[in-house]
């Protein structure tokens, strides 16, 4: 009776929190059938967080799950259409980038872009770990469905990482049989076009090939003429081919072509940009922007510097049932990716910051994985990762209008060549066991050593009246390596079919490195850093009530972050990167669905997060520092904003034989966000809300669809995030979200 009475009293908080604005727990079919026939109940959701299917509800895990059509819904077609569906994260495109992506989750991830420096949240396609943020912001073309796992990821997954993890499955052609072509247009000359076949072709093959091609002709307006920037050119191409000779193994080979041609990505100068003129002093060339952004920009690069991406890729996952018990799962990949970007960091017609940065990565990895089920009671996972990079890189910096003599600019650009080479080994095992009936006990450790060779030469050359400064710093190969041990715990109770409680502890790890910034002899060596390790301890309620027609989750957690690998910007134009925090991080996640009668489906999410800085060592903040800067403080966690909320809702209405029509939409809620290390005031967005409508028509049998939407609505102009270089003449750049922007797709199913 207690138990019914408690299982009754979550239900009831969960509703609550749908009608207070709480975002989609995922995975659930809006009811979208023709005729009579209508859902009843939400859609099963299943997920891999641990590494084998498992229904969502019963992982005690913080994870949220996104099928195809819920993708759709969230009128995302790239990764970063998932700000604001999952609690406590933040994903945006990535700093005047039109290949990278920018994600924190709970307060954690990569606050430098450049290469040298590893992600905080795990990027996966296909169980495949990709080390780079550049080329990580996926087009979501042939994806079955996305998953978010909340929280460090220390014992199960490929690399260890402390913010979470991004999961991405393609299709499985022995699944996905059959195939549609779908045709988008939209404002600011978008035109997308999407493919997808597959199938059988014997009782033991099945294949399919997936492409997209996607074109805009870009929302920032150039002021000078000509091409507009922050515009995209991409076409993407992947194919399968899955074996499954008996039933004790299966294996899918697979690989994907990616080649991205885009203009400029374009911010907006927040600050005075300042000269440094060697007799006059400071001089601003242009002061820094208020009000609205109305969406236009120049740059002092020339015509056709461009971003250009190449990424490609091999992989094979193989699957052997051992015995009724035993399964060995194996994951090789490849791939290789090559940019060539350039970008305005200052986003001006001066030459302060534009800089080439040019990178030929690839990687391989290998992974085991041995699972053992006895069918009821025990689940063991065993394996071990490896993968080897190597991120040869050549950049250049020009900076004509960085100084200047009595009026006269002084010309100057910085070429860098370096190499990095990275080594990760891990070890793992987990295992769950279910020691008396509806108690169950799982735990996990895992052990790692990630070793880093780098070697860099930075070269000046100045123009006549400074010549006497151009020089070369060299930076002699440097090896350095760190271990890692990152256990995992966690006891679930399951109170009834429809409810299940949890407490958990996990530790993470990310690597440390050496500072890919590092211009002067003082740098070169200081340049290495230490690792980041972080405890995140949990507590959470799954429930989903007995007709089905309702599903949520509530979660609360406590983190120990510590030597957080702050960059930040010294007064002399070097940019140290400082093992300089620690961190407490509390927050509180709800996310849930339902049904609503037999056509409406409300999904949502709500999140508060509490992150401060139990420290911040920072030398520049001591005001006998000849550089002390009074503009500079540490109140505020970047990309950790208070509160974060979203509620959608779905609508179908049966059209009497003719199809269906559904009509939807979402509104997103974020509080103010800080873009900086340093807390740049420009550099923060105030609270803004963003609603994104849409309208859907399908056919009797679904073979047509016609879908229409519109997202930022009411137009909100936002930041999404910052380039912040004070030191170099005073550049703090910040990046913005699209305007509103309106679409019609047709799709053809087969």
């Amino acid at each position: 009776m207690k138990h019914r009475q408690l299982s009754m009293a979550i239900h009831g908080a969960l509703a609550a929190t749908l009608l207070l604005g709480a975002p989609a727990m995922a995975q659930e079919a809006p009811a979208k059938k023709d005729g009579e026939q209508v859902a009843k109940t939400l859609d099963a959701v299943t997920v891999t967080a641990r590494r084998r299917v498992e229904s969502i509800q019963d992982v005690p895990v913080a994870v949220s799950a996104f099928g195809e059509e819920q993708l759709k819904d969230l009128q995302a077609s790239n990764v970063d259409g998932l700000q604001g569906a999952v609690p406590n994260m933040n994903i945006v495109q990535g700093r005047g980038s039109a290949n990278s992506v920018n994600v924190f989750i709970r307060g954690i991830g990569q606050p430098d872009a450049l290469q040298t420096f590893d992600p905080g949240v795990g990027m996966y396609v296909d169980d495949v770990y990709y080390s780079r943020i550049n080329g990580a912001l996926f087009s979501l073309f042939d994806v079955g469905d996305v998953e978010v796992l909340r929280g460090p990821q220390g014992t199960l997954y490929g690399k260890n990482s402390t913010g979470g993890a991004i999961k991405l499955t393609t299709k499985n052609p022995f699944d996905y049989e059959g195939g549609a072509v779908e045709a988008t247009f939209g404002d600011y000359g978008r035109t997308e076009g999407r493919f997808y076949a597959g199938g059988k072709l014997s009782e033991t093959v099945a294949g399919s090939i997936a492409g997209a091609w996607i074109t805009n002709n870009g929302y920032v307006r150039n002021r000078a003429g000509g091409h507009r920037f922050n515009d995209d050119d991409t076409r993407a191409l992947r194919a399968k081919l899955a074996f499954q000779p008996s039933d004790a193994f299966r294996a899918i080979f697979s690989v994907d072509y990616t080649r991205q041609d885009a203009a400029l990505t374009m911010g907006r100068p927040m600050a005075n940009l300042v000269q440094t003129d060697l007799v006059l002093g400071k001089v601003v060339l242009q002061p820094g922007a208020t009000g609205d952004w109305d969406h236009a920009a120049v740059t002092s690069l020339a015509p056709g510097k461009g971003q250009t991406l190449t990424h490609s890729g091999a992989s094979l996952a193989m699957e052997w049932d051992l015995s009724p018990a035993w399964m060995l799962k194996s994951v090789t990949a490849y791939r290789k990716l090559k940019t060539n970007s350039y970008i305005d960091i200052d986003a001006s017609r001066y030459e302060l910051g534009d800089v080439l940065v040019a990178l030929d990565q690839n990687q391989k990895s290998q992974e085991f994985q041995l699972h053992y089920d006895n069918g009821s009671t025990l689940h063991v996972t065993m394996g071990a990762y490896w993968m080897s990079e190597h991120v040869p890189s050549y950049q250049e910096a020009y900076a004509s209008d960085l100084y200047a003599i009595l009026g006269t600019p002084v010309s100057f650009l910085r070429t860098i060549s370096d190499d990095l080479t990275t080594s990760s080994t891990a070890a793992f095992v987990h295992a769950n066991w279910e020691f008396v009936p509806t108690w169950t006990l799982a735990a996990g450790v895992r052990w790692t050593r990630d070793k880093k060779d780098y070697r860099r030469t930075t070269s000046t050359f100045w123009g006549p009246a400074l010549a006497v400064l151009n020089g070369t710093v060299p930076f002699p190969e440097t090896s350095a390596s760190w271990t890692a041990v990152t256990p995992s715990v966690s006891l679930q109770k399951k109170f009834s079919d429809g409810l299940m409680g949890y407490v958990s502890a996990n530790r993470g790890f990310k690597s440390g490195g050496f500072n890919g910034r590092a211009n002067t002899a003082y740098d070169v060596l200081h340049a290495k850093y230490d690792p980041e390790f972080v405890w995140t301890y949990e507590i959470g309620l799954k429930a989903e009530s007995s007709d089905h027609r309702m599903r949520g989750s509530i979660t609360g957690f406590i983190s120990d972050y510590q030597d957080f690998q702050a960059r930040v910007s010294q007064d002399v134009g070097t940019f140290p990167v400082l093992n300089a925090a620690r961190l407490s991080i509390k927050g509180l996640e709800l996310e849930g669905s339902a049904m609503v009668g037999e056509r409406t489906t409300i999904s949502g999410q709500l999140s508060w997060l509490d992150a401060k800085y139990d420290r911040f060592e920072d030398f520049r903040l001591d005001p006998g520092y000849p550089g002390f800067d009074l503009n500079v403080n540490h109140d505020h966690v970047p990309f950790s904003p208070k509160f974060t909320a979203r509620i959608g809702i779905n609508h179908s209405i049966p059209l009497n034989g003719s199809g269906t029509l559904s009509v939807g939409g979402d509104v997103s809620h974020r509080t103010r966000t800080w873009l900086s290390v340093d807390n740049r005031a420009v550099l923060s967005q105030p609270t803004y809300t963003l609603v994104g409508l849409y309208g859907v028509w399908d056919s009797p049998e679904y073979k047509w669809q016609v879908r229409a939407g519109v997202r930022n609505l009411t137009n909100q102009t936002y930041m999404t995030e910052g380039q912040e270089f004070a030191s170099v003449g005073n550049i703090q750049t910040a990046y913005y979200g699209l305007p509103r922007n309106m679409y019609v797709s047709v799709r053809y199913n087969f």
